[in-house]
């Protein structure tokens, strides 16, 4: 259940927002969970998963930069809005060409495609939220936003797992259809300040000189921050594209699991994000961002008994219960830190450059993820019948990157 702390945080505007995440998360939510099983499962191979999935990131890096100079420029309204009916209109066409495309390809254009939208789409999320409520109620608003992710991606791959285990892929296709005209529906009608600024020059020098603000902000106001996200770069690349990648081809592949109880395990996942969105949100201001590396470091060791029960060859069953009960531990700590990491963002940078701020932080950070993506797509099927040493090494790797961070993130000041 979302968190409703405080009254004021939910008048008219920010609710819509809020119900309009719930439907537009949950058909992406479903979406993200059948699109590349139906791949795994068709292909059978680790391998080029892992690259499909890469070069799905790709356009959502790049775009989630377009996107942050939109968020600031743009009536933040009119991004969402156009943006879901578009993505309702691309899952038609994709619904409707399925049968009669190549495979590989076409799953490389909408995942890409999508990805791309999503990355455009967020900034504008994240931008408009100090616009809504009050700075005072800036961590439990965040947090809520976070608790709407975590629950589409809770019901997503629950729902998503009993649909394609029983009817396949086309109810999925019709239902976050259905999400995504909803919630742009929905969206119509949330009131957003909005201070037009004149163009006076074009749509790429606005780009070029949008995102040189912002670096020059983060270089010159936030230097900190340029540290921050080389740790996340690196975080990014040895655990998160490991979970990506290493979560469906060992539960269905390694394990032998059913589509699901794949879909319970996301679900599990999705559990521990919306625990972290509450603690974050009941914690609020509490939360001590100095001390950010041990929620990093809870991630990491919450990967360490995935490898070791995969090492010592635990029972299927059971290996897939501590593989999903630590998804939801690490899913916690993950999103308490991003949570409190975003907030701080949010505070200290002035609301014209927010929105580009965000989005340049999150491109950057995520930069190295494709990369890891293929390279553990690779890994996965080279040492399919050991994937515990890819797991536990990417644990360890993980564990030092989060001791190591302790002094960067000592320095940031509240």
């Amino acid at each position: 259940m979302i968190i409703m702390k405080k009254t004021a945080l939910f008048k008219k505007d920010f609710a819509l927002v809020v119900i309009g995440q719930i439907i537009s998360l949950f058909g992406n939510s479903i979406l993200r969970f059948a699109l590349p099983l139906y791949l795994l499962r068709q292909t059978g191979s680790a391998a080029l998963f892992g690259v499909v999935t890469a070069c799905s990131f790709l356009p959502m890096i790049v775009l989630s930069l377009l996107g942050g100079v939109l968020a600031d420029r743009v009536n933040k309204r009119n991004i969402m809005v156009v943006l879901d009916f578009f993505t309702a209109v691309l899952i038609f066409v994709f619904s409707v060409v399925l049968e009669m495309l190549p495979l590989v390809p076409l799953f490389i254009l909408i995942l890409m495609m999508l990805y791309g939208i999503q990355g455009a789409y967020q900034p504008a999320v994240q931008a408009s939220i100090p616009l809504l409520v009050p700075m005072e109620q800036l961590m439990s608003a965040n947090a809520v936003i976070n608790q709407v992710n975590a629950l589409a991606n809770l019901l997503g791959p629950i729902i998503g797992g009993i649909l394609f285990s029983t009817w396949g892929l086309s109810p999925i296709l019709l239902i976050s259809c259905i999400c995504f005209m909803l919630s742009a529906v929905m969206e119509i009608f949330i009131r957003i300040p909005h201070q037009k600024k004149p163009i006076e020059t074009g749509v790429l020098t606005i780009v070029r000189e949008d995102l040189t603000d912002s670096l020059r902000f983060i270089r010159t106001e936030k230097p900190v921050l340029f540290r921050v996200m080389g740790l996340l770069v690196l975080f990014n690349l040895f655990l998160s594209a490991m979970l990506i990648i290493g979560l469906p081809v060992l539960i269905t592949k390694t394990l032998g699991m059913s589509d699901r109880l794949f879909g319970y395990s996301q679900g599990a996942l999705a559990a521990g994000g919306l625990a972290g969105g509450i603690l974050a949100g009941l914690l609020g201001n509490k939360l001590d961002v100095k001390k950010s590396h041990l929620l990093l470091l809870m991630c990491a060791c919450g990967v360490l008994p995935m490898g070791l029960t995969l090492l010592f060859q635990s029972p299927p069953f059971i290996s897939y219960l501590i593989i999903s009960v630590m998804s939801f531990f690490l899913m916690t700590a993950s999103t308490m830190f991003s949570v409190q990491i975003l907030s701080f963002v949010q505070a200290q940078t002035p609301p014209q450059l927010v929105g580009k701020v965000i989005s340049c932080l999150l491109a950057l950070s995520m930069c190295a993820q494709p990369i890891g993506q293929a390279l553990y797509g690779i890994l996965f099927q080279q040492f399919n019948a050991i994937p515990w040493i890819v797991v536990l090494g990417a644990a360890l790797i993980s564990c030092m990157i989060a001791i190591y961070s302790k002094s960067t993130f000592g320095t940031l000041s509240e």
